[in-house]
């Protein structure tokens, strides 16, 4: 009995093997070439072409502030008076894929300006852009766009604020949708 339990499962194995051998030579078989594709997209890029530069200005004995526009006009309130030379808005240059979407991020906090010989400073904030900041706002024809970015520069007294350049950094974030 032992060896027929043995001979049994080899027997149905081979016959299984012979069935299925038998059926896959009576088929009819079809085969058709497929095709795969894929595309690479530009890498979604921003860099600053223009800084941000609220010019040359001196502070009144209240302090005060100047708001500049993503159109590079500036307006004064406040004791703070505007001085000669030139000032301009923040120009980022973004690059992508063709009519692609993207979201511009703002600062959300006062951005800290130093004073390049003193521990004194000013602030940055009420920031603005064009196109304007949110998601999907933006839009890359033909692969780029330029975003312009303005802000509000606290202005405080000259004992706040004594005569030299103050500088700092901030960050915007462009999102590829």
């Amino acid at each position: 009995m032992a060896k027929l339990n043995k001979i049994v499962p080899c027997l149905v194995l081979l016959l299984l093997l012979t069935v299925t051998g038998i059926r896959a030579q009576t088929g009819i078989e079809a085969s058709a070439t497929g095709h795969v594709i894929a595309e690479i997209i530009p890498v979604f890029t921003a860099s600053e072409t223009a800084q941000l530069n609220f010019g040359r200005f001196a502070p009144g004995p209240q302090g005060g502030k100047l708001i500049l526009t993503p159109q590079s006009t500036i307006s004064v309130l406040g004791s703070v008076y505007k001085g000669t030379g030139s000032y301009n808005a923040a120009s980022f240059y973004i690059s992508g894929d063709i009519d692609a979407s993207y979201s511009i991020t703002l600062p959300a906090d006062p951005v800290i300006l130093k004073h390049t010989s003193s521990a004194k400073t000013m602030s940055v904030d009420e920031w603005f852009s064009d196109p304007a900041p949110g998601i999907g706002t933006g839009m890359l024809q033909n692969g780029f766009q330029v975003v312009l970015v303005g802000a509000t520069l606290n202005v405080g007294t000259l004992h706040d604020n004594p005569v030299g350049i103050y500088t700092g950094t901030y960050t915007i974030t462009f999102d590829f949708n």
